[in-house]
């Protein structure tokens, strides 16, 4: 193993760590809401429901950064869920593999995760979390390959994080359908690392069967976390935010067009992972898209 693939490891690593700690802080910070029975605590709940209230009727208008997000320009949208199958047949997976050092995607074995009788893929993931946008990019690209994606909003992740103010999008009050699939996101917390969707005590299940981990003796979920209809999961970053850096939503949607871009290498190539993901959940439908040389191609490193 070189030296620069041990470097990328370790900061990939690092990343990693840093984005379990900031989730386990902000578990914390629940933990205390919900324990406090003091008068303070039940003032500061209503001041979180307050300002919630606000921001949600706010961003029901449009062209706001409320939980909702901002809603983007049709021509982005379209840049986003109309990637060609040539530009995805012939990007590179070597990115997303130097980066994780394998597959992101990791098999598992469990009864199937269905809804409505269809196969199911949970993400849970927070708008705060840089790796979360990275991870949303590649999502929304995959996905727009078995349906349709109505509407997509772009948000920025924490600023005071990792990788801060990454350009992304957030599935929270998204809708999705598609004839093969269902697609069930959850933001856990908003970009300012408060509550905004829980899980149920199913997705808890999954999320801590799957991606427990220990550090300091406390066990700990990270983000994000992705269940392919309990047959693969994403549990770790597949590459790197800081791609995206200082980027618009229309620049990165752009960028998703071409081949030999940075950001094309890291989202594109993840999408071809998690397209090859959601096709072993479909049985191989639909048979053009599965079949791709690019699908085909990510398909030998689940």
């Amino acid at each position: 193993m070189s030296k620069a693939t041990r470097i990328r490891q370790q900061n990939a690593r690092e990343r990693i760590a840093a984005q379990r700690a900031a989730a386990r802080r902000a578990e914390i910070r629940n933990q205390v809401l919900i324990v406090s029975g003091s008068v303070l605590a039940v003032i500061a709940i209503v001041v979180v429901i307050v300002v919630y209230a606000v921001n949600r009727n706010s961003g029901s208008s449009g062209g706001t950064t409320g939980p909702t997000g901002t809603a983007l320009p049709a021509s982005v949208q379209k840049d986003i869920t109309t990637v060609p199958a040539s530009t995805l047949n012939s990007v590179s997976l070597s990115s997303v593999l130097s980066y994780t050092s394998n597959s992101p995607i990791v098999p598992i074995s469990d009864k199937p995760l269905t809804s409505n009788g269809k196969p199911e893929m949970l993400y849970i993931g927070a708008e705060f979390c840089p790796y979360c946008g990275a991870e949303r990019w590649a999502m929304a690209v995959a996905l727009s390959r078995f349906g349709t994606f109505s509407p997509l909003r772009g948000i920025h992740s924490n600023s005071t994080d990792v990788d801060p103010s990454t350009p992304t999008l957030t599935f929270y009050k998204s809708t999705y359908t598609s004839p093969y699939l269902v697609f069930t996101p959850v933001e856990n917390e908003t970009v300012n690392k408060t509550p905004l969707q829980n899980t149920t005590s199913a997705q808890q299940a999954l999320w801590v069967k799957y991606d427990t981990t220990t550090e300091d003796g406390v066990q700990e979920q990270g983000f994000p976390f992705i269940d392919f209809g309990n047959k693969y999961v994403i549990k770790n970053p597949s590459y790197d935010p800081g791609v995206l850096a200082k980027m618009t939503w229309s620049q990165v949607a752009a960028a998703l067009h071409n081949p030999s871009s940075p950001v094309a290498q890291g989202a594109d190539g993840t999408a071809n992972l998690i397209t090859a993901a959601i096709c072993k959940m479909t049985g191989g439908k639909p048979a053009d898209v599965c079949t791709s040389a690019g699908v085909k191609a990510a398909s030998a490193h689940l």
